[in-house]
């Protein structure tokens, strides 16, 4: 989480056209003797190295486009609710992906994301509450994953006007239980890990016919229960 916020600040002084991996040092540095527990293979010096490099490839990439970076980076987004309840966010880019308006999330991890089934990304209670407080359909995810051979991934969704108007009943419902001191568990999938990507229901919550042809399947014996289906109220 540390060498994250030090990336985050390299990353607004390239978009500031300033020296990044300069910057990404001496935000570093200041962590340097800190008694981190470090996963086995990596050091201060290796997680160092692999933000240089993703750095540099990120450059060579030249896919995003930040307009005004004093303004458009981590900005402060704030919506007034009902009585005087309101909703704060704070959203790492207002930028450019490919030339389209996007709203972005920077990620560094040491594990890719998962890409599989398309539509994955759309179901991310963290994008869909981006894109409702912005009021942009356009999201997405730049992940610099740390590893052997570091990458970058530029995962995008689109996140539609009934997804937002779902959430905003959310908050709404939300507001409503903290002022009754009801606080109940909601699920949401989180990248990297989450049951989704194993879950064989999936197929239901993105409308993808091919999986739930797939994974519910009709076993032996279930003809057994068709008296079910001829009951009524």
């Amino acid at each position: 989480m540390v060498f994250g916020r030090c990336f985050e600040k390299a990353l607004g002084s390239y978009f500031d056209r300033a020296d990044c991996t300069a910057a990404l040092f001496k935000e570093w540095d200041t962590f340097r003797n800190f008694p981190f527990v470090y996963r086995k293979g990596e050091s201060w010096d290796r997680l160092l190295h692999q933000g240089i490099h993703l750095l540099e490839m990120f450059a060579r990439d030249d896919r995003i486009q930040v307009q005004f970076p004093p303004k458009d980076l981590q900005v402060k987004i704030t919506r007034k609710l009902r009585g005087d309840a309101e909703f704060i966010s704070y959203v790492d880019a207002l930028a450019q992906l490919d030339g389209q308006p996007c709203v972005i999330d920077w990620k560094t991890t040491s594990s890719r994301y998962a890409e599989e089934p398309d539509g994955l990304l759309a179901l991310d209670p963290q994008l869909i509450c981006y894109s409702w407080i912005t009021g942009i359909s356009d999201v997405a995810f730049v992940v610099f994953v740390r590893k052997q051979l570091p990458e970058i991934q530029y995962l995008k969704a689109t996140i539609s006007e009934e997804q937002r108007r779902e959430y905003g009943r959310l908050v709404e419902l939300t507001i409503t239980q903290i002022e009754a001191a009801q606080f109940g568990s909601h699920s949401g999938i989180r990248f990297p890990q989450n049951a989704c990507t194993s879950c064989s229901h999936l197929g239901l919550c993105l409308n993808n016919q091919q999986l739930i042809a797939r994974n519910l399947v009709r076993r032996p014996g279930a003809d057994d229960l068709d008296w079910l289906d001829e009951l009524s109220d």
